[in-house]
Protein backbone atom coordinates (compact mmCIF):
# COMPACT_ATOMS: atom_id res chain seq x y z
CA UNK A 1 0.00 0.00 0.00
CA UNK A 2 1.07 3.43 -1.20
CA UNK A 3 0.43 6.30 1.08
CA UNK A 4 0.77 9.86 -0.21
CA UNK A 5 -1.14 13.06 0.78
CA UNK A 6 -2.53 16.10 -0.95
CA UNK A 7 -2.03 19.46 0.95
CA UNK A 8 -4.02 22.18 0.47
CA UNK A 9 -2.97 25.68 1.54
CA UNK A 10 -5.59 27.92 3.28
CA UNK A 11 -6.83 31.10 2.05
CA UNK A 12 -5.57 33.19 5.54
CA UNK A 13 -2.01 33.24 6.21
CA UNK A 14 -0.70 30.19 8.77
CA UNK A 15 -3.54 27.08 7.38
CA UNK A 16 -3.22 24.16 5.58
CA UNK A 17 -4.95 21.12 5.47
CA UNK A 18 -3.73 17.50 4.74
CA UNK A 19 -5.25 14.92 2.40
CA UNK A 20 -4.24 11.18 3.05
CA UNK A 21 -4.22 9.00 0.11
CA UNK A 22 -4.27 4.99 -0.18
CA UNK A 23 -3.43 3.68 -3.12
CA UNK A 24 -3.13 -0.37 -4.27
CA UNK A 25 -1.57 -1.39 -7.23
CA UNK A 26 -3.13 -4.08 -9.33
CA UNK A 27 -1.15 -7.00 -10.85
CA UNK A 28 -3.66 -6.69 -14.21
CA UNK A 29 -3.19 -3.67 -16.28
CA UNK A 30 -6.61 -4.62 -17.97
CA UNK A 31 -8.81 -5.01 -15.04
CA UNK A 32 -11.10 -2.01 -13.91
CA UNK A 33 -9.98 0.71 -11.73
CA UNK A 34 -11.63 1.92 -8.81
CA UNK A 35 -11.79 5.14 -6.11
CA UNK A 36 -13.53 5.31 -3.31
CA UNK A 37 -13.89 8.28 -1.15
CA UNK A 38 -15.74 8.94 1.90
CA UNK A 39 -17.22 11.82 4.35
CA UNK A 40 -16.72 14.56 1.55
CA UNK A 41 -19.77 15.87 3.98
CA UNK A 42 -16.99 15.95 6.58
CA UNK A 43 -19.98 14.81 9.57
CA UNK A 44 -20.89 11.52 8.03
CA UNK A 45 -18.61 9.03 9.01
CA UNK A 46 -19.92 5.59 8.35
CA UNK A 47 -18.00 5.34 4.97
CA UNK A 48 -14.79 6.39 6.93
CA UNK A 49 -15.60 3.31 9.20
CA UNK A 50 -16.40 1.09 6.55
CA UNK A 51 -12.92 2.29 4.90
CA UNK A 52 -10.68 1.89 7.70
CA UNK A 53 -11.88 -2.21 8.02
CA UNK A 54 -11.54 -2.53 3.82
CA UNK A 55 -8.20 -1.37 3.96
CA UNK A 56 -7.45 -3.79 6.59
CA UNK A 57 -8.39 -6.35 4.43
CA UNK A 58 -6.95 -5.06 1.48
CA UNK A 59 -3.72 -5.26 2.63
CA UNK A 60 -4.00 -8.76 3.60
CA UNK A 61 -4.84 -9.40 -0.09
CA UNK A 62 -1.86 -7.37 -1.28
CA UNK A 63 0.61 -9.06 1.03
CA UNK A 64 -1.24 -12.28 -1.08
CA UNK A 65 -1.09 -11.03 -4.47
CA UNK A 66 -4.89 -10.77 -4.79
CA UNK A 67 -5.24 -7.17 -5.80
CA UNK A 68 -5.54 -7.18 -10.11
CA UNK A 69 -6.86 -3.56 -10.33
CA UNK A 70 -6.19 -0.30 -9.17
CA UNK A 71 -7.76 0.66 -6.15
CA UNK A 72 -7.72 4.23 -4.43
CA UNK A 73 -9.00 5.03 -1.25
CA UNK A 74 -9.65 8.08 0.34
CA UNK A 75 -11.08 7.64 3.69
CA UNK A 76 -11.96 11.23 5.02
CA UNK A 77 -12.14 13.37 1.51
CA UNK A 78 -12.77 16.82 3.30
CA UNK A 79 -10.20 17.96 5.66
CA UNK A 80 -11.62 21.79 5.37
CA UNK A 81 -14.82 20.79 6.46
CA UNK A 82 -13.41 18.05 9.54
CA UNK A 83 -12.28 21.38 10.90
CA UNK A 84 -15.51 23.78 11.19
CA UNK A 85 -17.65 22.94 13.91
CA UNK A 86 -19.74 25.91 15.15
CA UNK A 87 -20.65 25.71 19.05
CA UNK A 88 -19.24 22.26 19.71
CA UNK A 89 -20.98 20.44 16.88
CA UNK A 90 -19.66 19.25 13.46
CA UNK A 91 -20.83 20.73 10.54
CA UNK A 92 -18.96 19.16 7.36
CA UNK A 93 -22.12 19.52 4.58
CA UNK A 94 -21.56 23.27 4.06
CA UNK A 95 -18.61 25.59 3.57
CA UNK A 96 -18.56 28.21 6.14
CA UNK A 97 -16.95 30.64 4.63
CA UNK A 98 -18.48 30.16 1.03
CA UNK A 99 -21.88 28.58 2.20
CA UNK A 100 -21.79 25.93 -0.38
CA UNK A 101 -22.63 22.57 -0.03
CA UNK A 102 -19.17 20.66 -0.30
CA UNK A 103 -21.05 17.64 -2.64
CA UNK A 104 -22.21 20.86 -5.17
CA UNK A 105 -20.42 23.18 -7.61
CA UNK A 106 -18.03 20.29 -9.08
CA UNK A 107 -16.66 21.23 -12.69
CA UNK A 108 -18.57 20.02 -15.50
CA UNK A 109 -16.04 19.08 -17.93
CA UNK A 110 -15.05 16.30 -20.50
CA UNK A 111 -13.24 13.75 -19.74
CA UNK A 112 -10.43 15.18 -22.53
CA UNK A 113 -10.29 18.18 -20.29
CA UNK A 114 -9.76 16.39 -16.95
CA UNK A 115 -5.54 17.89 -16.78
CA UNK A 116 -7.30 21.10 -16.84
CA UNK A 117 -8.98 20.44 -13.46
CA UNK A 118 -5.49 20.53 -11.59
CA UNK A 119 -3.90 23.29 -14.15
CA UNK A 120 -2.89 26.77 -12.28
CA UNK A 121 -4.51 25.44 -8.91
CA UNK A 122 -3.38 28.70 -6.88
CA UNK A 123 -5.78 30.77 -8.87
CA UNK A 124 -8.87 28.80 -6.82
CA UNK A 125 -10.06 29.26 -3.05
CA UNK A 126 -9.72 26.14 -0.99
CA UNK A 127 -12.49 24.11 -0.90
CA UNK A 128 -12.57 24.49 -5.02
CA UNK A 129 -9.07 23.20 -4.71
CA UNK A 130 -10.42 20.07 -2.72
CA UNK A 131 -12.82 19.22 -5.05
CA UNK A 132 -10.67 19.62 -8.45
CA UNK A 133 -7.96 17.29 -6.87
CA UNK A 134 -10.88 14.80 -6.00
CA UNK A 135 -12.44 15.06 -9.39
CA UNK A 136 -9.05 14.94 -10.89
CA UNK A 137 -8.60 11.68 -8.80
CA UNK A 138 -11.81 9.99 -9.64
CA UNK A 139 -11.93 10.31 -13.33
CA UNK A 140 -8.29 8.28 -13.43
CA UNK A 141 -10.71 5.44 -12.63
CA UNK A 142 -13.59 3.20 -14.39
CA UNK A 143 -15.80 2.58 -11.26
CA UNK A 144 -16.40 5.81 -8.24
CA UNK A 145 -17.76 5.42 -5.03
CA UNK A 146 -18.79 8.09 -2.97
CA UNK A 147 -19.80 6.66 0.50
CA UNK A 148 -22.43 9.01 2.27
CA UNK A 149 -25.11 8.75 4.72
CA UNK A 150 -29.01 10.43 5.10
CA UNK A 151 -29.81 11.33 8.70
CA UNK A 152 -32.32 8.22 9.65
CA UNK A 153 -32.29 6.31 7.00
CA UNK A 154 -32.53 2.74 5.29
CA UNK A 155 -29.00 1.53 3.10
CA UNK A 156 -29.89 2.99 -0.42
CA UNK A 157 -27.88 4.82 -3.50
CA UNK A 158 -28.33 7.24 -6.07
CA UNK A 159 -27.16 5.98 -9.42
CA UNK A 160 -27.75 7.55 -12.76
CA UNK A 161 -29.67 5.60 -14.84
CA UNK A 162 -26.78 5.27 -16.96
CA UNK A 163 -25.19 2.67 -15.23
CA UNK A 164 -28.77 1.04 -14.44
CA UNK A 165 -28.97 -2.46 -14.16
CA UNK A 166 -25.50 -3.19 -14.14
CA UNK A 167 -24.82 -1.63 -10.87
CA UNK A 168 -27.52 -3.88 -9.31
CA UNK A 169 -24.82 -5.77 -8.12
CA UNK A 170 -23.13 -2.65 -5.88
CA UNK A 171 -27.10 -2.62 -4.68
CA UNK A 172 -26.94 -6.24 -3.74
CA UNK A 173 -23.58 -6.75 -2.55
CA UNK A 174 -24.01 -3.78 -0.24
CA UNK A 175 -27.60 -5.12 1.28
CA UNK A 176 -29.16 -2.06 -0.30
CA UNK A 177 -33.22 -1.98 0.33
CA UNK A 178 -33.77 0.96 -2.01
CA UNK A 179 -32.38 2.61 -5.02
CA UNK A 180 -33.07 6.02 -6.63
CA UNK A 181 -32.29 6.61 -10.09
CA UNK A 182 -31.28 9.94 -11.47
CA UNK A 183 -31.08 11.46 -14.41
CA UNK A 184 -27.10 12.52 -13.66
CA UNK A 185 -27.40 16.28 -14.24
CA UNK A 186 -26.91 17.65 -11.16
CA UNK A 187 -23.06 19.52 -10.03
CA UNK A 188 -23.05 17.09 -7.03
CA UNK A 189 -19.33 14.93 -7.25
CA UNK A 190 -21.02 11.62 -8.68
CA UNK A 191 -22.63 13.27 -11.48
CA UNK A 192 -19.84 15.28 -12.23
CA UNK A 193 -17.82 12.06 -12.44
CA UNK A 194 -20.82 10.91 -14.94
CA UNK A 195 -20.93 14.23 -16.94
CA UNK A 196 -17.58 13.55 -18.08
CA UNK A 197 -17.62 10.27 -18.93
CA UNK A 198 -21.14 11.00 -21.24
CA UNK A 199 -19.38 13.97 -22.71
CA UNK A 200 -16.17 12.21 -23.61
CA UNK A 201 -17.76 11.82 -27.02
CA UNK A 202 -19.00 14.03 -29.89
CA UNK A 203 -22.33 13.08 -28.91
CA UNK A 204 -23.78 12.28 -25.19
CA UNK A 205 -23.79 9.09 -23.77
CA UNK A 206 -26.80 7.61 -22.57
CA UNK A 207 -25.21 4.09 -21.66
CA UNK A 208 -22.14 3.69 -19.94
CA UNK A 209 -21.10 0.22 -19.68
CA UNK A 210 -18.13 -0.76 -17.76
CA UNK A 211 -18.59 2.31 -15.68
CA UNK A 212 -19.68 2.99 -12.36
CA UNK A 213 -19.94 6.16 -10.24
CA UNK A 214 -22.68 6.40 -7.61
CA UNK A 215 -23.33 7.93 -4.17
CA UNK A 216 -24.20 5.31 -1.62
CA UNK A 217 -25.75 5.95 1.46
CA UNK A 218 -24.61 4.13 4.52
CA UNK A 219 -27.40 4.53 6.90
CA UNK A 220 -28.00 7.42 8.82
CA UNK A 221 -25.45 9.88 10.66
CA UNK A 222 -25.40 7.61 13.97
CA UNK A 223 -24.76 4.69 12.48
CA UNK A 224 -21.17 4.67 13.21
CA UNK A 225 -20.56 0.54 14.82
CA UNK A 226 -17.77 -1.87 14.09
CA UNK A 227 -20.08 -4.64 13.39
CA UNK A 228 -22.21 -2.34 10.84
CA UNK A 229 -18.71 -0.87 8.85
CA UNK A 230 -17.21 -4.99 8.82
CA UNK A 231 -20.47 -5.74 7.09
CA UNK A 232 -20.26 -2.84 4.79
CA UNK A 233 -16.69 -3.26 4.22
CA UNK A 234 -17.25 -7.14 3.50
CA UNK A 235 -20.13 -6.44 1.35
CA UNK A 236 -17.92 -4.05 -0.68
CA UNK A 237 -15.28 -6.65 -0.89
CA UNK A 238 -17.92 -8.87 -2.70
CA UNK A 239 -18.31 -5.88 -5.27
CA UNK A 240 -15.12 -5.62 -6.03
CA UNK A 241 -14.10 -9.33 -6.09
CA UNK A 242 -17.45 -9.77 -8.53
CA UNK A 243 -15.90 -6.49 -10.93
CA UNK A 244 -12.40 -8.76 -10.84
CA UNK A 245 -10.66 -5.87 -8.90
CA UNK A 246 -9.60 -8.30 -5.83
CA UNK A 247 -9.93 -12.26 -6.56
CA UNK A 248 -11.85 -14.55 -4.33
CA UNK A 249 -13.30 -17.15 -6.20
CA UNK A 250 -15.23 -17.62 -2.97
CA UNK A 251 -17.36 -14.47 -3.08
CA UNK A 252 -20.95 -14.73 -4.89
CA UNK A 253 -23.69 -12.18 -4.97
CA UNK A 254 -26.84 -12.27 -5.21
CA UNK A 255 -29.40 -10.44 -7.53
CA UNK A 256 -30.93 -6.99 -5.57
CA UNK A 257 -34.31 -7.65 -4.37
CA UNK A 258 -34.70 -4.18 -3.29
CA UNK A 259 -36.80 -1.13 -4.65
CA UNK A 260 -35.33 0.64 -7.98
CA UNK A 261 -36.91 4.11 -7.79
CA UNK A 262 -36.63 7.07 -10.40
CA UNK A 263 -36.38 10.50 -8.52
CA UNK A 264 -39.54 11.74 -9.71
CA UNK A 265 -40.97 9.49 -7.44
CA UNK A 266 -39.79 10.09 -4.63
CA UNK A 267 -42.29 11.82 -2.51
CA UNK A 268 -40.89 14.57 -0.03
CA UNK A 269 -42.78 15.21 3.16
CA UNK A 270 -42.75 18.66 4.02
CA UNK A 271 -43.52 20.68 7.69
CA UNK A 272 -46.30 22.81 6.10
CA UNK A 273 -46.06 24.47 9.68
CA UNK A 274 -43.42 24.39 12.32
CA UNK A 275 -43.71 22.72 15.28
CA UNK A 276 -42.50 19.67 17.43
CA UNK A 277 -42.90 16.47 15.53
CA UNK A 278 -44.44 13.53 16.30
CA UNK A 279 -43.75 10.12 13.92
CA UNK A 280 -46.07 7.50 13.69
CA UNK A 281 -44.03 5.86 11.27
CA UNK A 282 -40.48 5.01 10.57
CA UNK A 283 -37.95 4.30 7.98
CA UNK A 284 -38.17 0.77 6.36
CA UNK A 285 -42.48 0.92 7.02
CA UNK A 286 -44.26 0.28 3.45
CA UNK A 287 -47.13 2.50 3.84
CA UNK A 288 -50.69 2.49 1.83
CA UNK A 289 -52.14 6.14 0.59
CA UNK A 290 -53.66 8.30 3.66
CA UNK A 291 -52.14 6.32 6.12
CA UNK A 292 -50.69 8.85 9.08
CA UNK A 293 -46.90 9.26 8.70
CA UNK A 294 -46.53 12.18 11.56
CA UNK A 295 -48.21 14.90 13.52
CA UNK A 296 -47.38 18.55 14.40
CA UNK A 297 -47.30 20.70 17.43
CA UNK A 298 -48.08 23.60 15.59
CA UNK A 299 -49.65 25.40 18.85
CA UNK A 300 -49.08 23.25 21.87
CA UNK A 301 -51.79 22.95 24.60
CA UNK A 302 -54.48 24.68 22.89
CA UNK A 303 -57.22 22.91 21.26
CA UNK A 304 -56.89 21.66 17.43
CA UNK A 305 -53.02 22.84 18.13
CA UNK A 306 -52.05 19.55 15.95
CA UNK A 307 -51.83 19.03 11.81
CA UNK A 308 -51.40 15.31 10.68
CA UNK A 309 -49.90 14.71 7.41
CA UNK A 310 -50.73 11.85 5.48
CA UNK A 311 -48.82 9.37 3.17
CA UNK A 312 -49.61 11.21 -0.54
CA UNK A 313 -49.49 7.66 -2.20
CA UNK A 314 -48.69 4.51 -1.03
CA UNK A 315 -44.47 3.42 -1.09
CA UNK A 316 -41.34 2.74 0.91
CA UNK A 317 -40.13 5.20 3.86
CA UNK A 318 -36.32 5.33 2.97
CA UNK A 319 -35.43 8.09 5.12
CA UNK A 320 -36.48 10.43 7.96
CA UNK A 321 -35.16 13.03 9.77
CA UNK A 322 -34.03 12.94 13.03
CA UNK A 323 -34.81 16.39 14.23
CA UNK A 324 -37.89 16.64 16.32
CA UNK A 325 -38.59 20.09 15.85
CA UNK A 326 -39.39 21.48 12.01
CA UNK A 327 -39.26 24.65 10.88
CA UNK A 328 -42.15 25.40 7.93
CA UNK A 329 -41.07 23.43 4.59
CA UNK A 330 -38.27 21.20 6.54
CA UNK A 331 -37.84 17.83 4.99
CA UNK A 332 -39.49 15.04 7.02
CA UNK A 333 -39.34 11.88 5.31
CA UNK A 334 -38.55 10.78 1.76
CA UNK A 335 -41.15 7.89 0.30
CA UNK A 336 -40.22 5.28 -2.66
CA UNK A 337 -43.37 5.13 -4.75
CA UNK A 338 -44.96 3.42 -7.73
CA UNK A 339 -46.12 6.62 -9.58
CA UNK A 340 -44.63 10.00 -9.64
CA UNK A 341 -45.15 12.37 -6.76
CA UNK A 342 -47.95 14.00 -6.40
CA UNK A 343 -46.01 17.75 -5.45
CA UNK A 344 -43.99 19.50 -7.86
CA UNK A 345 -40.41 19.92 -7.69
CA UNK A 346 -37.54 21.02 -9.37
CA UNK A 347 -35.88 18.68 -11.37
CA UNK A 348 -32.58 18.02 -10.19
CA UNK A 349 -30.93 16.65 -6.68
CA UNK A 350 -33.69 16.05 -4.21
CA UNK A 351 -32.13 18.20 -1.05
CA UNK A 352 -29.53 21.01 -0.77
Amino acid sequence: MEISEIVISGDTPGIAWRLPIFRFKGSDDAAPKVYIQAALHANELPGTALLHFLCERLRRAQGEGAIRGDITIVPQANPIGTAQSHFGELQGRFDLGSRTNFNRDFPLIALGDRQTLIDDLDRYPATERLKRQLLHMALGADLVLDLHCDDESLQYAYIDEAFWPEASDLAAALDMEAVFLADGESSAFEEAVGYAWKYEAAEKATRLPGRLSVTVELRGTRDVYPDMARKDADGLWRFLAGRGIVGDDTVSVEPFRGQATPLDNIEMIRAPEPGAVLFHRTIGDTVAAGDLLATIITAPGTEGGTIDLHAPQAGLIATRTSQRFARRRDNLMKIACAGPAKAARKPGTLEA
